[in-house]
């Protein structure tokens, strides 16, 4: 059996799942949601759901959604215009959640998180404590970065970087099994002898060489790309966690992913 299939048998045991899924997977560039596609990729959401496993959700797009409410063409960068936007796109986001998930016949509940959270020992408590109690009574977690309150964030390096980092201290704080990373790219990309673009298939570790391999570019519309992703895998990686990041405009590559294809860029978990 090859590597790549072998190392992804641990997949089967996850219990517990953290999926981000980045604005790019949600939205157009217009910041138009993009209705059929987040449709489809909650379906595969919530048959993960159905089979047995826990299912926390955390996402990106709130900014995005309400670009397109406003008008506004590219992503502000004043700070009051980054959380009117959060503001006004919030609610078009979680409705949409509800509305699908509740059609698959599953149940959600939104958890809005600053930086602040994961620093504070009462807030840390507070957050743990209903996530958990969620999961408990079977209601899916939507966790988004909170911006309307979350200046410092926004403002400087504390940013969570398109929600990656989120999702990284999300699956230590529900102590998760398997984070998948959702994005528009299919995994980490590398150059072969050709010159031609190709997939990394598995990543026993992420180093400083593998960092050389991306920049950390933005688009339009979200704050991340795939060194963020990287970081955010390597986080988990060290606390014990795999990682898988891959395409979710690709359809059935959450599907896929679960089964333990090959699909995106595995990345072990540390064992020591």
């Amino acid at each position: 059996m090859k590597k790549s299939l072998r190392y992804r048998e641990c997949i089967a045991d996850a219990r517990r799942v953290v999926v981000k899924i980045g604005t790019g997977v949600l939205v157009r560039e217009s910041g138009r949601p993009d209705a059929r596609g987040m449709q489809r990729l909650i379906g595969d959401l919530a048959a993960i759901h159905r089979a047995g496993r826990d299912v926390l959700v955390v996402t990106s797009g709130a900014v995005g959604a309400g670009m397109e409410e406003l008008g506004m063409k590219r992503r502000p960068t004043a700070l009051p215009d980054l959380q009117m936007a959060a503001a006004v796109g919030q609610g078009r986001l979680i409705s949409r959640y509800h509305d699908f998930f509740s059609r698959a016949g599953c149940r959600v509940g939104q958890v809005l998180l600053t930086h602040a959270d994961f620093h504070h020992k009462i807030g840390y408590a507070n957050a743990r404590r209903t996530i958990d109690n969620l999961l408990r009574n079977k209601v899916i977690p939507v966790i988004n970065e909170n911006d309307v309150v979350a200046d410092e964030e926004l403002r400087a390096d504390l940013a969570f970087g398109d929600n990656d980092l989120l999702a990284s201290l999300v699956v230590k704080m529900a102590r998760a099994d398997l984070l998948i990373i959702l994005s528009t790219v299919d995994g980490l990309l590398e150059r072969d002898r050709a010159g031609c673009l190709r997939r990394v298939r598995y990543l026993e570790s992420i180093t400083p060489a593998t960092f050389k391999l991306v920049s950390s570019g933005k688009s339009l519309l979200s704050k991340g790309g795939m060194f963020s992703k990287l970081k955010a895998a390597r986080s988990v990686a060290r606390a014990g966690c795999c990682a898988v990041i891959a395409n979710g405009r690709k359809p059935g590559a959450l599907r896929r992913i679960i089964s333990g294809a090959d699909e995106g860029t595995f990345v072990l978990a540390a064992t020591i």
